[in-house]
Formats: structure tokens, C-alpha cells, sequence
């Protein structure tokens, strides 16, 4: 009998995925020895010798080069089978495989991208979305560098495959990045951040007309990273010098915002397994038997050092990826905004909380109703509006955050972020998303000072931004937005209202 692939508890159930490509190793196993058959296998024999070649790959990790060999010989679909094999291993085992198999899973993806695989661009897809953001444990570091040398090494060969994973690498190490660089003494670190640096800054120069398909979410995650040298000079090119891209069409910044971000890019960040528990949260928990259910989510993954972070890419994936039909929207079910308000709750440090917020807001500082979506917005106006007056600081600083995003976000393109609001409230009411504002300019719990603006701004009133607040269109306002105490929603001065 074959050892298995991946270590599980005693109690636990065998995974049907290994099993599977186990009994048809077993099976098969003389078949995998040389010299091979010539005779070319019937439709079911292919599916059973492929995961039969498979299981030899990665527990024959001695045999590797031979069971490639023998896969070589017998293929007829452009390796497409095998590759969807492979895949589910990755999304179903990835986590329970035992730490030698996974350095044959990498070797394993790099041969197929030698022979151009077909379907071996979404393999590359699944392995970025195995790196978990926030942990610095050996192994992910490990899958992180392995990730972004393929991505180096390969480069020319991606290009040809399918030159849309360079924007999935690009958005997932942009993301990695921003973390990595709040680690200052960790110096196992340097090397992959200087790789990680170099793979997105290589990305950006010589691909920018594949980075645009990303959209606006390409300049939150460069607002990061603009305290880095590299990514600053290509900060100032984006706002100053446009040429410099060499992209024909290119006109500006403005052109990123309107926009809208797939919401395949906001899946990068968010594990497989944290996916599916999130999908059962909010389409199988009811309201009132939720909280052991987040409970646990936060325990398995929040709850370690540096983990927090991904919160951000959570409200950003139940904003933008998980749109509930109208029965889960009816029913009792918990509503994504109220699993995004206890997320902003659980934030324990400024910076992730402000990161948190704006990604829950940014769609509304550019929002059209001919490109984007509604659902986008829909979970921060009921989070708003369903917090009065239990919890009204939530509404208090959500809409004290996103005036001040609107008056020092970008002061170059003000006019963009004012429309950008005015029609989010605007396409809320319209759609029925909230029966009126009234529930928000007649709340007498809100500050009078942020009411005021409030209605003042529905009216059509526009504001002066003030002088002191504006910084030569890069973004050091927003970095002082972040790491301010209006983290802790002071009330705003007149001063900055007129």
C-alpha cells in the first residue's frame, strides 16, 4: 500500500481527492514502469493513467523526471486533464500536504509551463492564492518566494501562455509587499522582498497595458508602497509623467478610477478554504446563531500575529466578489454588512482599521452606475444606516471617513470623487437599497457639525478643500489620513467644513 500524500488525524475521514489519484496509482503502478506502452489509452484509461502518473509525481519524488517522461508520451489534450488534476490538489490538499510534495507540486507547475499546458494559468492562480497574507511562518515565505521565481523565470513563457497571470502576480505581491515591508527585523525577509520588488516594478514598466485591466484597485495597493524608492518614482510617473508608460490610450490616473477592478483580482487574497467559510457564513448562518460562527472564523484565521491584515482583503472580497441573489438578501441570514461592521470591530490597530474602511468605500469615491455595481456599495450604506443608533460610532465614522477620503483622496480629481459620492447616495435611494436619507440628515445622534455637512453636500454645496490638506497630488495626505488619530473619529472643525 502507498503512503499518502498529506498528514490527517486519526479521527478524520480520508480526502476523496487522494484517494482517488492513490487508487489509480495502485492500480496502475506496473504501467508506470519503464518501458512504456505505445498503445493509446480509451477516454477512461487516460483519466486513470493521468492520475495514476500524477499520485508518482508527488509521493515518487525520486521518479519525478521519469513519470513526466511517461506523461509526455501519452498526452493528447495539451496536458488539460492532468493540469485539472493537479488544480484540485492544490485547491482541496494544498494545506494537509506534506512538505516534500509541495516542493514537487512546484516543480511539477514549472515543467508544465515549459510545454505551454493548457489551463496552467489558473494553476498558477491557485498556488498564489495558497500564500496567506499575514503570516510569516517558513512555509508560506517559502510558497511566496517559490511563486514570484516562477513568475521571474518564466517569464516569456507566461507572456505566451496567458499574460493575465502577470496582472494576478502583480496584484498578489503588491498586496504581499505592504505587508512585508511593516516587518523591519525580520531578515529572512530581504531577499524575497527585493525579488517581490523587482517582479512588480518589472510588471508595471514593461506590461502597464495589461496592468490597466486591474483598474482603481491598482492605485490603493501602489498607495502602500510609495514609501519605497521604485514604487515612488512610478507614483509620480502615473500622476505626472503618463508618457513614461508607453502605452498608447493611457491618459491619466483618472483613467484607473472609472475603472471598476474584476472581482476575479479580489479572490488573489483570500484562500480557498477562507472563501468557503465565508460563503457559508453568509449563505447559511442566520442572524442570532452567528456568533459561534465567527467565532471560530476568527480563531482559525485571524487570530494569529500579523493576521489582521487580510481583513482588509476580506471586505474588499464580501464588497466586491460575493453578490447574495435577492432570497438570501430577504431571508434571516446575516447581511454582509453586518459581518463587515464586526470585521471593522475586530480591527485592533490603525492602520488595518483605516484599510479596512477604505476598501469598503472606495468604489463609492468613483462609483458610475453605467460600469459599476451596486452590490459594491449597497453593504457600507446599510451598514450606516442599520447601525443607528445601537451603534452609531460606526455610522459616525464611516461618514466622517468618507468626506474626508473625498477631500484629500486625490484634490487633483475632486470633481471625480464629489460625482463618484453624490451618485453612490443617489443610486442607493434610487435602487432601494435605503428607502430615503432622511435616516441619516434627520439622526440626532450624529454630530451636528457632520449632519450638517451631510446635507449640505446632498444639497449640491460644494466645499473648499483646505490648502493645509494638500499634498502635489502624491499620496502622503492619505498616509496621514491612515496613521492620524482621525482613526478615533474626532469631530471635524469648521475650518476644514468651509
Amino acid at each position: 500500500m502507498a503512503l499518502k500524500l498529506m498528514q490527517i488525524a486519526p479521527h478524520e475521514a480520508e480526502d476523496p481527492t487522494e484517494l482517488s489519484l492513490r487508487q489509480a496509482f495502485e492500480l496502475l503502478e506496473p504501467k508506470l514502469r519503464p518501458p512504456f506502452s505505445l498503445t493509446i489509452p480509451k477516454p477512461q484509461e487516460y483519466s486513470l493513467l493521468n492520475k495514476a502518473i500524477l499520485y508518482g509525481v508527488l509521493y515518487e519524488c525520486h521518479l519525478g523526471k521519469t513519470h513526466i517522461k511517461h506523461l509526455h508520451a501519452i498526452v493528447t489534450d495539451g496536458y488539460g486533464l492532468f493540469v485539472s488534476f493537479l488544480t484540485k490538489v492544490v485547491n482541496e490538499l494544498y494545506v494537509k500536504l506534506l512538505e516534500p510534495l509541495k516542493c514537487q507540486l512546484i516543480w511539477v507547475t514549472k515543467e508544465l509551463i515549459d510545454v505551454l499546458a493548457v489551463g496552467v494559468d489558473g494553476l498558477l492562480v491557485c498556488l498564489l492564492r495558497q500564500i496567506v497574507g499575514g503570516d510569516f511562518s517558513d512555509g508560506n515565505l517559502w510558497l511566496c518566494f517559490e511563486m514570484v521565481n516562477i513568475l521571474l523565470t518564466k517569464w516569456d513563457c507566461l507572456l505566451e501562455v496567458e499574460s493575465m497571470i502577470l496582472t494576478s502576480g502583480l496584484y498578489t505581491y503588491l498586496r504581499l509587499l505592504a505587508d512585508h515591508c511593516r516587518q523591519l527585523s525580520n531578515p529572512k525577509l530581504e531577499a524575497l522582498k527585493q525579488l517581490e520588488i523587482d517582479f512588480c516594478i518589472k510588471v508595471l514598466k514593461e506590461q502597464f497595458p495589461l496592468c490597466l485591466k486591474i483598474g482603481r484597485d491598482l492605485v490603493r495597493l501602489l498607495q502602500d508602497l510609495v514609501h519605497l524608492p521604485k514604487f515612488r518614482a512610478i507614483w509620480k510617473d502615473l500622476v505626472l509623467n503618463q508618457g513614461e508608460f508607453k502605452s498608447l490610450g493611457f491618459s491619466g490616473i483618472a483613467q484607473l478610477y472609472i475603472t471598476r477592478t474584476p472581482s476575479q483580482y479580489m479572490l488573489l487574497r483570500i484562500t480557498p478554504e477562507m472563501e468557503a467559510q465565508l460563503r457559508f457564513l453568509l449563505t447559511h448562518v442566520k442572524l442570532g446563531s452567528h456568533k459561534r460562527h465567527q467565532a471560530w472564523f476568527a480563531k482559525k484565521f485571524l487570530c494569529e500575529p500579523n493576521r489582521e491584515t487580510v481583513i482588509v482583503d476580506i471586505v474588499r472580497f464580501i464588497c466586491c466578489a460575493h453578490h447574495p441573489p435577492n432570497e438570501i438578501i430577504q431571508s434571516d441570514v446575516i447581511p454582509r454588512w453586518a459581518v463587515i461592521g464586526w470585521l471593522l470591530k475586530s480591527c485592533t490597530k490603525n492602520y488595518v482599521e483605516a484599510n479596512a474602511k477604505l476598501a469598503l468605500l472606495y468604489d463609492w469615491l468613483f462609483f458610475e452606475e453605467r460600469v459599476d455595481n451596486i452590490m459594491n456599495i449597497e453593504p457600507a450604506m446599510l451598514l450606516m444606516v442599520c447601525s443607528i443608533p445601537r451603534y452609531i460610532d460606526i455610522t459616525h465614522t464611516l461618514l466622517e471617513f468618507l468626506f474626508l477620503l473625498m477631500d484629500n483622496y486625490d484634490a487633483e480629481h475632486y470633481d471625480i470623487l464629489v460625482k463618484g459620492v453624490s451618485s453612490s447616495f443617489s443610486v442607493c435611494v434610487k435602487k432601494g437599497v435605503i428607502r430615503s436619507l432622511d435616516v441619516l440628515t434627520s439622526c440626532d445622534a450624529l454630530s451636528p457639525i457632520l449632519k450638517e455637512r451631510l446635507g449640505r453636500f446632498l444639497l449640491g454645496t460644494k466645499f473648499e478643500i483646505s490648502g493645509k490638506l494638500i499634498q502635489a497630488r502624491l499620496p502622503g495626505h492619505f498616509e496621514r489620513v491612515k496613521n492620524s488619530t482621525c482613526m478615533e473619529t474626532p469631530t471635524p472643525s469648521p475650518e476644514s467644513m468651509r
